[in-house]
């Protein structure tokens, strides 16, 4: 090899390389199969921890600016909880619409105007009920889906002709503007007008998660800017958005049996942590530790050099940055992300909260009003959460391993396992193979851990790979392929669905 080298593991990185000019020495021996890994791995260690500069050392600071010339410390993990409470926030929308079941169950029903209830009702109501509550999720998934694939692309195209200040609270206000009026939706009697209020209701879906996926790809693409405790950052809090969402709606359902009322709460409940994001966005700019790895990420990019006040940095062009080269570093891991999620919507929601306890027949509060919040939303979310929070402690497979994409692949298992529990209703395929309460536990914990695992290792591969001009745009493409996996996914959830 032309340099010693050492893998020590980091709360940032598994991946890390020794400064030029550092004497070899036995402590930093950790084997020549380690040291073939590393150099196989890809990763850039320049940005992957901390400690470590941004700038090569053949690159001289003397002309940067002096925030951009000296690290500061991330003191009391500021900038962490801020990307964790944004993580929270990219995927609340999506969250509290499919886990309000029961809310829907009750609205899309034809008994609205007459009590709490969220049983459907007699007559000729039958077949919107079926059509209308029982595949709801698919509906809803695809109206998620589909349009923030669309608007990822459009995020790729604006990376260096709109700011990420403009991008990520004009999609921000726009998130808090449709859950407002969701909310006001709640209280309003919507029993006469169920296909409008559906129809209405995945509009707004489409909205909503169109300005979601703008705001998660471009908070991802300023992600890849930091070390990758960061990234992880994000991520994690993306799983305990879930966790969180799913708590809230089972503390709404246990504190009132009122389902307007509960719903109520549970959309301020949304409302509250939209406006929490938008002011954690704008604090954002003000801590150092993030002045320093924005301006050194502007400062060290391509463009004609400029004089500005605190030293000379380039200029970007206005101009969305090349595909090809990020294509070419990044296409195994935007694949593995994209089947990973791909995977996870074809079973989650529309096929796991469709799962019955065995023994529902019993009417005991498990059985009936808690056993779908339960083991399906909180303990998916659950498990997704402490998978992407063991990212943080643990990177291996590496970006480069085969292993990964054959991991990833493995999961195409979990569809035929949730398939055969208590799913209902059946029409097509009756048998039952895991007739027992046990089993949908074990397959949403085994869903929701790989899901976190599998899918945040990539993520936070990504931006890491490539030159440090392309790790906002990278990270906006592996946004892309994780969103291709949820539109492709929630289609075969469709077909899954209507199958059994």
């Amino acid at each position: 090899m032309d340099s010693p080298a050492t893998l020590q593991p980091s709360l940032n990185s598994s991946y890390a390389a020794l400064p030029p000019g550092r004497p070899f020495s036995p402590e930093d021996e950790v084997g020549n199969e380690e040291e073939e890994e590393e150099e196989d791995d890809g990763l850039d260690p320049e940005r992957t921890r901390d400690s470590a500069p941004l700038l090569g050392n053949n690159v001289s600071t003397s002309g940067l600016p002096l925030a951009a010339r000296h690290t500061p410390e991330d003191s009391y993990c500021r900038v962490y909880i801020s990307f964790f409470l944004m993580g929270i926030g990219s995927l609340l929308p999506w969250n509290f619409f499919i886990t309000a079941k029961h809310y829907w169950q009750y609205k899309l029903s034809n008994n609205t105007g007459h009590g709490a209830g969220a049983g459907g009702g007699g007559g000729g109501s039958e077949e919107p009920h079926a059509d209308l509550i029982d595949y709801f999720e698919s509906y809803l998934a695809i109206a998620s889906t589909v349009p923030s694939v669309l608007c990822l692309v459009l995020n790729y195209l604006l990376v260096n002709r709109l700011s990420p200040r403009v991008r990520i609270l004009s999609s921000l206000c726009v998130i808090l503007l449709v859950f407002v009026l969701t909310t006001v939706l709640v209280k309003v009697d919507v029993s006469e007008h169920r296909g409008q209020f559906f129809t209405g209701t995945l509009v707004s879906v489409a909205v909503v998660s169109g300005a979601s996926n703008l705001f998660t790809g471009s908070v991802f693409g300023i992600s890849g800017l930091f070390p990758m405790r960061i990234s992880q950052a994000l991520i994690s809090g993306q799983a305990m958005g879930g966790t969180l969402t799913a708590v809230a709606a089972i503390l709404d359902l246990a504190a009132t049996e009122d389902v307007t009322n509960s719903a109520l709460a549970y959309f301020l409940t949304a409302d509250i942590l939209i406006v929490l994001c938008i002011v954690t966005y704008l604090l954002l700019p003000k801590l150092a530790y993030s002045r320093h790895y924005m301006l050194l990420a502007k400062c060290s990019g391509p463009g004609p050099v400029v004089e500005g006040p605190g030293g000379a940095c380039p200029t970007s062009a206005a101009s969305a940055p090349s595909l090809r080269p990020i294509l070419q570093k990044v296409w195994v891991l935007g694949l593995s992300v994209f089947y990973v999620f791909l995977v996870s919507i074809a079973v989650f929601p529309a096929l796991s909260s469709g799962i019955r306890s065995v023994d529902e027949a019993s009417g005991t509060p498990w059985t009936t009003t808690y056993f779908v919040p339960l083991t399906s939303f909180l303990l998916y979310n659950t498990a997704d959460f402490c998978g992407r929070q063991a990212t943080a402690w643990l990177q291996v497979p590496g970006p480069t391993s085969r292993a990964l994409p054959a991991l990833v692949l493995c999961r195409t298992l979990l569809v035929p396992l949730f398939m055969f529990c208590n799913y209902r209703p059946r029409h097509s395929l009756q048998t039952v193979v895991f007739a027992n309460d046990l089993y949908p536990v074990l397959f949403n914990c085994l869903l929701g851990l790989s899901n976190g695992y599998l899918g945040t290792l990539p993520m936070i591969y990504g931006p890491k790979v490539v030159p440090r001009e392309l790790a906002e745009a990278t990270g906006v493409v592996m946004s892309f392929f994780l969103m291709l996996g949820l539109a492709v996914g929630s289609a075969f959830s469709v077909v899954i669905v209507h199958s059994i």
